[in-house]
């Protein structure tokens, strides 16, 4: 019998360097695309050859409502602003009583931005921020 356990409701959780940097509720972005070069060959009319070239990895946007784990976003961006290091990281998939579904190896970790919250006293809706981030490549673990 096949175990199907499908991740509905989900945090994911950022650690970037060996520093757990929290949890997020949205996690979007992680996909590559290979560049496809294309080659006739002399004499060869009935196809063209398809040769992968270089990956391109899409960057990953993390959101979450304004938590005490903000601070750290802040501490890691003023460290990079500092002395701009790829460090590598993982982000886990997590079910709701915070056990792993699946994670990920990210490689060469950068930011590329950082929205803060907007705070409205006439919302309901919590302040959010966004992380956003470039890397190398990833791949599951």
């Amino acid at each position: 019998m096949t175990d199907n356990i499908f991740a509905t409701s989900v945090f994911f959780r950022l650690a970037i360097g060996g520093d757990d940097l929290g949890a997020f509720h949205t996690c979007s972005g992680m996909g590559a695309e290979v560049e496809i070069e294309t080659y006739a060959e002399g004499g060869n009319n009935g196809f063209t050859w398809q040769l992968p070239g270089r990956v391109n990895w899409t960057n990953i946007t993390l959101t979450r409502p304004v938590t005490a784990d903000t601070v750290k976003i802040g501490r890691w961006l003023d460290e990079t602003l500092k002395r701009v290091e790829r460090k590598d990281g993982e982000i886990v998939a997590l079910r709701p009583d915070l056990t792993p579904i699946i994670s990920w190896q990210v490689f060469g970790i950068v930011p590329v931005r950082w929205q803060g919250p907007s705070f409205d006293p006439s919302s309901s809706e919590p302040a959010v921020e966004t992380l956003e981030i470039a890397h190398e490549g990833l791949r599951p673990s």
